[in-house]
């Protein structure tokens, strides 16, 4: 769907703008009103929908809507459904005289549908959009067991997938072996990107690193010693996904519907069925496995001189975890990695220090990977919450990741190949202003240009200036609200936080499928194909699919995130707690907890302060958590 063109209006004599019209997305409050949002995503220029207008619509509604507007304020007055993309419902069965009612969840409708089909009162069920003598009605799909309807209800609030159907299990089941593929497989060894056959690679040393709880590991790292002239090798090797999962078939149609694996904290959520994405696909340890690998060659200045593609078959020599390669690579400390990967761990290492040194001095922003770990007893629940921090590890393999997103960037533009290039664009000088602005309320000077955008260089130097303050959480949040989210889009441009003249996703095909889009287009050139039409003419609408997707799965992440570390916190009602204000609202100041923002009423205490609160109740439905403040020593004597 293309953006909606500019809001037509009718000016009165006096003045005043109104009768405006726009294209929009309803969105729902949990008090009952709504808004209606342009199709470009611009809030500040959302109007207000009253709950008796918003009654007839649901979450992520397209509508056209006739607003007034009065000053700053605009108030739909007529609205007309364009396109519905939900197509479930889910909330509890009730019965009004002798009615029977759906109570939607009211994060997708504020007002209660008639319900068809049978179900007892009280209980939790999924129901199909239908209907019935012209009147919509939710058409009872089926009753979700008690223990599964919050994760159901998530499902369904962000129109996600949950398990698999039988007919996506049985495809899956019948998928070929993994080693009939390899053995009908052709080898050429030493010829890169050869058209006649795969590069096999099971004479290196290829490590995978990935978190200890991690299935489904679709990235593994190799690397050759340095050339005469010092360059060195990297091999980026990726699951051939493609190999088992063939353009429209079952698994891919479901794989495109899903979009994305969504990660939640307590369950993963695979974008393909688990006996592919963690077994025949997945780069396991001491296993053959296919692949498409990127092979970038990186001189001693941290510049890719050069990138080969080529599918590939490898057998993944040690499964490394982050701790274990932080601890080898600071303190030499080898417990948790085998001798046979220290060179190839080694050179990893100066590959990533090289290519950091180039990053650093192109500008851009560091990647803010600090996130809730949550701690769970024998039943599943919720016991603590700590933040994990991003490890010397973790940053090696996200500087390999993105050069070789980049390098395969790269490579596509430069035979003219389409792809998802995935694109974030400049700050405008307005939102530059807007940053600087907020940032001198956190006591940074940022020293933006008032006339010209911001620089990948400027963002780089207000990072530094943040890294490792007190002020550091809130001024990347205000980042990540003024630079706002990257988005796929079939023309190449620069991502701009990134600092990359081109970016795409190349290296987890088992996660997004936006990176099988990529894997395609690249197996089909190494067979030498040259048509690409078709390609083409399917990506922009591809591209706002995938972008709807991830966002609605980022969102559940969150919401789910909340959720749980506020159950949580129930264990810890009366507690005091360490905290820094982030932000500041007319009641109060924002506390940043342990994976979670509480609001502290009446707080005036500046940005960036260290404060102590007490854990005074928790709602785990709203994923929100009230505290109070600390007494101070003297009170706690008097008490």
């Amino acid at each position: 769907m293309q953006p909606s063109p500019p809001p037509t209006a009718r000016t009165r004599s006096d003045g005043a703008r109104t009768a405006e019209e726009l294209r929009g997305v309803v969105s729902l409050h949990s008090k009952g009103f709504g808004f209606v949002t342009p199709l470009d995503g611009r809030f500040d220029q959302a109007a207000f929908v009253p709950p008796p207008l918003l009654n007839r619509f649901l979450q992520d509604d397209v509508v056209d809507a006739r607003f007034e507007q009065t000053g700053a304020k605009r108030s739909v007055v007529e609205a007309t459904l364009v396109q519905r993309p939900r197509t479930e419902l889910c909330g509890r069965v009730l019965t009004r005289g002798a009615k029977r009612f759906l109570k939607v969840d009211r994060a997708i409708a504020n007002t209660d549908w008639p319900l068809v089909g049978a179900a007892p009162d009280g209980a939790f069920v999924v129901a199909a959009i239908a209907e019935k003598d012209g009147v919509d009605v939710a058409n009872v799909l089926r009753v979700v067991p008690e223990e599964q309807a919050e994760i159901e209800g998530l499902l369904v609030r962000h129109r996600l997938f949950g398990d698999p159907s039988e007919a996506v299990l049985a495809a899956a089941a019948a998928a070929p072996a993994i080693d009939d593929v390899i053995a009908a497989a052709a080898f050429n060894p030493r010829q890169r990107g050869s058209k006649r056959g795969r590069r096999d690679l099971r004479d290196l040393v290829v490590v995978t690193i990935d978190g200890p709880s991690t299935k489904d590991i679709d990235d593994a790292l190799a690397c050759l010693p340095a050339d005469s002239d010092g360059a060195l090798r990297v091999i980026v090797a990726i699951a051939d996904v493609d190999a088992l999962v063939s353009a429209g078939s079952v698994l891919d149609d479901d794989a495109r519907a899903r979009g994305t694996s969504v990660y939640l904290p307590d369950r993963v959520i695979p974008m393909l069925p688990r006996s592919l994405s963690e077994d025949r696909l997945s780069l396991v340890e001491g296993a053959d496995r296919l692949c498409l690998c990127a092979e970038l060659r990186v001189d001693v200045d941290g510049v890719v001189t050069a990138v080969d593609v080529d599918e590939g078959l490898l057998r993944c020599a040690a499964r490394l975890s982050y701790d274990g390669v932080r601890d080898f690579l600071e303190r030499g400390d080898s417990a948790a990695v085998p001798a046979s990967t220290h060179d190839t761990l080694r050179r990893l290492r100066a590959v990533g220090a090289r290519l950091g040194v180039q990053r650093a001095a192109r500008g851009g922003v560091a990647v803010d990977r600090a996130e809730a770990k949550l701690s769970f007893d024998q039943a599943g629940q919720p016991i603590g919450v700590t933040e994990m921090e991003s490890t010397s590890a973790h940053l090696l393999v996200e500087r390999l990741m993105v050069a070789a997103n980049e390098a395969v960037a790269r490579y596509l533009v430069d035979r003219g190949l389409p792809g998802l290039f995935r694109v974030h664009d400049a700050p405008d000088v307005e939102h530059t202003r807007a940053l600087a602005e907020a940032a001198r309320g956190l006591g940074i000077e940022a020293g933006f240009s008032t006339t010209t955008p911001l620089s990948p260089l400027g963002l780089a130097s207000f990072d530094a200036q943040i890294l490792h303050t007190s002020v550091e959480p809130a001024a990347r949040a205000l980042l990540r609200r003024l630079l706002g989210p990257a988005r796929y889009q079939p023309e190449p441009s620069q991502h701009f936080g990134l600092a990359a003249p081109l970016y795409l996703h190349f290296t987890s095909p088992i996660r997004r499928y936006a990176d099988l889009v990529v894997h395609r287009v690249l197996k089909r050139w190494l067979h030498g194909s040259r048509d690409f039409a078709a390609d083409r003419a399917a990506l922009p609408a591809l591209a706002r699919h995938v972008d709807g997707a991830a966002a609605r799965a980022a969102k559940a992440e969150n919401e789910r995130t909340r959720s749980l570390v506020a159950r949580a916190f129930a264990t810890r009602i009366g507690e005091t707690v360490s905290g820094r204000i982030i932000g500041h609202k007319p009641f109060g100041a924002l506390v940043q907890l342990p994976g979670i923002v509480a609001l502290l009423p009446d707080a005036d205490a500046p940005l960036g302060s260290a404060v102590d609160v007490v854990i005074v109740a928790v709602d785990p439905v709203l994923g929100r958590v009230d505290v109070k403040p600390a007494p101070s020593d003297a009170l706690e004597r008097e008490s």
